[in-house]
């Protein structure tokens, strides 16, 4: 289905100041959770209205210049930080979110991550069996493939031959994408609308089945009645001056949080609901994120091709270390933003000879130590990896060393502040090792925020039960990475599409009621 399907009306489109609107049910976001969620009820015949704080922003307008689509696209324009300063957690601010934005990547919710989920969590309807059928859904209707040979670039056969001739499980990646035009700009959205992106899938398909769709919409309060939702209170914001042109009400049967793992707690937060376990906000996990750059003597041009081709599995299991390496190409620029390139000279000399280098990115398997909360009606983002995490990230640094020298690497350049580079393959444990986990001691990014609304059986110990609603408030439920109990180590959205469609089905019995 085509874009011009989108029923969207943006601040630029409304006439009065103060709206009241009614709807079986109200969604707060657009992006992987919200965007399922709408099409599931509007297709089973709700009427549906969904808000999206962030702008419409169709594909055409995508310039694939990274700078330009980080203020466009990202949320605080690409500058959303953690109080501290030292991690950027990237997520998009524009109508399909964050799906708009990323690098394709899909992974089922690792089995090992389920069986923590069941037996400290309660969970035990999340099984890698009842969720088969939802994984195979999304699956379909998102053109999720594995690479083909053409997709693996250079970069990442560089990451695929080092592991091979180490004996280390490698894989090539799969991805939401149909006919890849491999421009290697994902990041910057994809402007030939081949990333099947909420944008082009299911917010369109909502829309075919009559759902409304309300832009530059920014959700102010969950309204409840007597232990109940009932509806939205939002402002209208022109996106270029940030002021309200107009109120809106939105009374519903059901309220669906999906504003992803920052905004969803902040509007619980807002709104003084569904915490009497004192768990909302807590338990932010994050994947922190760094590349590390080897530098090899033929040309790799790692940012040419699809973005991203294979990984390195040899070590997801928290018993095997607890991270993951993705072979993740990167411009110019960004390479000399992962590592200590450093000045006049030396960064000339660096950049210069960028066409040799190969990337790849690290995942842990964070610990959920994190927090959101509202400090002064603001929001803080307070994360810091944890020293029993660091580990993780520093056997990620040698695992991918042993993996590039192994493949011929002349050195390895490592993702710190201060300038760390590894001549040789004798010099790994000593560089790395020396590493300490103080603040700004890395470069990293986040682009998996999640927790924060934990679900589990146990009200006193989470937010949302085992099928997304609220324990304190009925009618009320979350569907995005905010109710995952633990980090998932891989990247979240296929897992977030899959959950969010099992969330539907269970509004859509409507055991409780809600619709009559």
């Amino acid at each position: 289905m085509s874009v011009v399907m989108l029923n969207v009306k943006t601040a630029a489109d409304i006439k009065s100041t103060n709206l009241n609107l009614q709807a079986d049910a109200v969604i707060v976001g657009s992006g992987a959770g919200g965007a399922v969620m709408a099409y599931e009820l509007a297709a089973a015949g709700k009427s549906v209205i969904l808000l999206e704080a962030g702008p419409y922003v169709p594909s055409s307008q995508f310039n694939e210049t990274f700078p330009d689509m980080l203020e466009l696209l990202y949320e605080d324009k690409g500058n959303q930080a953690t109080k501290q300063g030292d991690l950027l957690v990237l997520q998009g601010r524009c109508l399909g979110g964050s799906t708009v934005v990323n690098g394709c990547v899909t992974f089922r919710v690792p089995d090992f991550i389920l069986q923590q989920w069941s037996a400290e969590f309660g969970l035990s309807n999340l099984s890698s069996e009842s969720l088969a059928p939802y994984f195979e859904k999304v699956e379909k209707n998102l053109s999720i493939h594995t690479n083909g040979p053409h997709e693996i670039n250079e970069n990442s056969r560089k990451l695929q031959t080092g592991a091979e001739r180490l004996g280390w499980s490698v894989k090539p990646l799969k991805r939401n994408i149909k006919d890849c035009g491999l421009t290697g700009h994902c990041l910057s959205g994809c402007k030939t609308d081949r990333k099947q992106s909420m944008l082009v899938t299911y917010l369109p398909w909502a829309c075919h089945y009559g759902a409304s769709i309300y832009t530059d919409t920014f959700a102010t309060r969950i309204l409840t009645d007597n232990g109940r939702a009932t509806g939205i209170e939002a402002e209208i914001r022109d996106p270029q001056s940030g002021k309200a042109v107009a109120k809106m009400t939105v009374r519903a049967k059901v309220v669906v949080a999906a504003a992803g793992a920052v905004q969803t707690p902040l509007l619980f937060l807002r709104s003084g609901l569904a915490n009497g376990s004192g768990q909302v906000g807590k338990n932010f996990a994050c994947h922190p994120s760094t590349m590390i750059v080897a530098e090899f003597d033929g040309e790799v041009f790692t940012w040419r091709g699809a973005m991203l081709g294979v990984y390195v599995d040899e070590f997801e299991h928290p018993d095997k270390g607890g991270f993951v390496l993705e072979g993740g190409g990167a411009g110019p620029i960004e390479l000399g933003m992962s590592t200590e390139p450093g000045t006049g000279a030396a960064y000339l000399d660096f950049m210069s000879r960028s066409k040799n280098y190969a990337s790849c990115v690290s995942l842990i398997h964070d610990h959920n130590v994190g927090q959101v909360s509202l400090v002064d009606g603001k929001k803080q983002i307070d994360y810091a990896v944890a020293d029993s995490d660091f580990p993780a990230m520093k056997a990620a640094f040698k695992a991918a060393a042993r993996i590039y020298f192994a493949a011929g690497a002349k050195r390895v350049f490592l993702p710190t502040v201060d300038k760390r580079v590894i001549e040789s393959e004798a010099e790994i444990d000593a560089v790395i090792d020396a590493i300490e986990n103080n603040p700004f001691a890395l470069r990293m990014v986040s682009y998996h925020p999640q927790g924060t609304m934990r679900m589990g059986a146990d009200p006193a110990k989470s937010v949302v039960g085992p099928y997304g609603e609220t324990h304190d408030v009925q009618a009320l439920y979350v569907s995005d990475a905010s109710l995952f109990p633990t980090s998932i180590i891989v990247n979240p959205q296929e897992s977030v599409y899959a959950i969010s469609n099992y969330i539907a089905d269970h509004i859509i019995e409507d055991k409780k009621g809600y619709f009559t």
